[in-house]
């Protein structure tokens, strides 16, 4: 400890992160001038900028995936829109992004009792008949122990790192100012806006009491549903949080291993099905949306069932989807000439667009919900990359400045983007539209109720 009662360690920690995240625009910058040099000496434009695209991600992931914080978990959020990134150069750092989302360094065995002692006392060993101090698993924000409760039950005893709240906000105070580099990367996404939204929602993820209570509210909503499982809380604190262990398949297997046989395939479509159900229902049947769309945050039970952990990032919707999203889906899904006049009217458009526009920006949202059932894949997936950002194009800018969505129906996009985007890794087939039909309000109204439909 410092002389001011500070953790000196995580001091030196953050300088250290800060150094790290600081080279970053600095290479990149680097290989710019490098490309511009070779141009004018005859290299290929193409080839070159496909070169420095590829070190650029290659840089960007490497430096991210080894540190946590805030500057993992922009890390984490960009490895689940990977499939949004240029084929030709996913291939390259495909591997880098998988190992950012499921490894990091443990905390030592003597700071997770400390942690362990300070949140649920010093007696904490009596309240376990086992501890495993062996990490199952290690995130951004903390890590995760398997344990015994003294009544028997196997739990999962989810630990925070120390000094957790002051990397978050050092590593994204840095990553703020390097907003430009991440565009780069991926220029269909508003990089500052996602920055901005992964700090409003991971400062919320530091409270595990709050995680603990919308982990209760899930599992009272969904408790007897015949295809859901979600833990119980046991015991929670501001940076412990004790569930029920689940045992189970996460689905990031899946998306890194391709499908054995038909009958494997089979089983994966009617996982996905319940999943996409699930995530239609629970803004309705919960008032909530999991808004951390993660493979690691599902599991496949033993007996088949879904298991949805990890609360800390949620979206409040108490009423809901709002119904004029939900209409506006369904003309976009039944290609409504008058979807743009009616986004106009509901006051989510500003200046001259068009409807080929608006289809470029949130069109991909509609396309699984067109026909009865929707394969997602990755190639469909980089088609919606390239609808926003053409190839040796610029993306369609004036279009999104033009979107003038209340913030919190724009989070509400982007998850349902990120969990698009996590289906395709999977490559699966569900029933997408009749689970709008039941759980959307809004999408089941005729289009002709629409005012604007007979524009």
């Amino acid at each position: 400890m410092g002389d001011d009662g500070t953790d000196s360690g995580a001091t030196r920690g953050t300088v250290r992160r800060t150094g790290r995240l600081a080279m970053l625009p600095l290479g990149a910058a680097g290989r710019s001038v490098a490309g511009w040099g070779r141009r004018a000496f005859g290299a290929d434009a193409d080839a070159l900028a496909l070169e420095v695209l590829t070190r650029n991600a290659e840089e960007v992931f490497a430096v991210l995936g080894g540190l946590k914080g805030g500057a993992m978990k922009l890390g984490q959020t960009l490895a689940v829109f990977e499939t949004m990134i240029p084929a030709e150069v996913a291939a390259p750092y495909r591997e880098a992004l998988t190992r950012l989302q499921t490894t990091a360094e443990p905390m030592p065995t003597a700071t997770v009792h400390r942690v362990l002692a300070e949140q649920l006392g010093r007696g904490w060993h009596d309240r376990f008949a086992d501890f495993d101090d062996e990490p199952r698993g290690v995130a951004s924000l903390g890590q995760v122990h398997r344990g015994t409760w003294a009544d028997g039950r196997e739990v999962a005893v989810k630990v925070q790192y120390p000094g957790a709240a002051a990397a978050l906000h050092s590593d994204l105070a840095v990553l703020r100012r390097f907003a430009w580099l991440l565009a780069r990367l991926l220029p269909g996404l508003d990089a500052r806006a996602l920055i901005t939204e992964i700090a409003d929602r991971t400062a919320e993820e530091l409270d595990y009491r709050r995680e603990a209570d919308h982990q209760r509210a899930h599992a009272a909503a969904l408790a007897g549903d015949p295809e859901v499982r979600v833990p119980a809380v046991v015991a929670s604190a501001p940076q412990v949080l004790v569930s029920e262990w689940l045992d189970g398949v996460p689905l990031s297997h899946w998306t890194t291993h391709p499908a054995s046989d038909d009958a494997d395939q089979a089983e994966r479509d009617r996982v996905a099905g319940a999943l996409v159900e699930l995530l239609f229902s629970c803004p309705t049947r919960v008032g909530l949306l999991h808004a951390d769309p993660h493979p690691g945050n599902v599991l496949v039970l033993r007996d088949g069932r879904v298991g949805l952990i990890d609360f800390g990032a949620v979206a409040p919707l108490p009423d809901g989807v709002p119904p004029v999203l939900g209409r506006l889906l369904r003309q976009l899904a039944d290609d409504d000439p008058g979807v743009t006049a009616a986004a106009r009217e509901a006051g989510f458009l500003t200046g001259d667009t068009g409807d080929e526009d608006v289809a470029a920006w949130i069109g991909g949202m509609a396309d699984p919900l067109r026909d009865e059932t929707f394969r997602f894949t990755e190639a469909w997936m980089r088609r919606q990359g390239r609808r926003v950002v053409p190839p040796g194009g610029a993306a369609h800018r004036g279009t999104g400045r033009s979107l003038d969505l209340p913030a919190q129906w724009m989070s509400l996009l982007r998850v349902v983007g990120g969990w698009m985007n996590v289906l395709s890794r999977l490559d699966v087939t569900v029933p997408a539209r009749g689970c709008a039909e039941t759980w959307v309000a809004g999408f089941a109204d005729p289009v002709s109720d629409s005012p604007a439909a007979h524009r």
